[in-house]
């Protein structure tokens, strides 16, 4: 009933910039949390930032400063604003969605898109 799809992922250096941007699509007036998550290879899966209903948003600590979480209503899309990128940023960044108030835990998303690369050269 909910798809998600992410798009703005590349390659970049240190210091550069990218916006990604999740286009949903559905029951999307259902969604009270959305969120963006990342997985670096033989990690796990964390969250970056949330945002919830009514405009509360929360960001990981170690991009606090750097990325900002934004939403379009009017285009159903929800942006990440990263800036000021880091080798350490490299992973592969998901959006997520669910119809509850959702914390910071990945089995608290119903809804996933398929992901975008992210890669940060050094």
């Amino acid at each position: 009933q909910v798809q998600l799809v992410e798009s703005g992922g590349g390659l970049v250096q240190a210091g550069g910039s990218l916006r990604l941007a999740c286009v949903a699509s559905g029951r999307t007036f259902s969604m009270n949390t959305m969120a963006w998550f990342r997985q670096a290879p033989g990690k796990e899966r964390e969250f970056v930032a949330l945002r919830w209903s009514g405009g509360r948003i929360y960001y990981r600590n170690s991009v606090k400063g750097r990325f900002t979480i934004s939403r379009d209503d009017a285009e159903n899309t929800m942006y990440l604003q990263m800036n000021n990128l880091k080798p350490e940023d490299t992973a592969v960044y998901y959006c997520a969605a669910d119809p509850n108030t959702a914390g910071s835990g990945v089995n608290e998303f119903e809804y996933w898109g398929q992901g975008t690369q992210v890669t940060v050269s050094s």
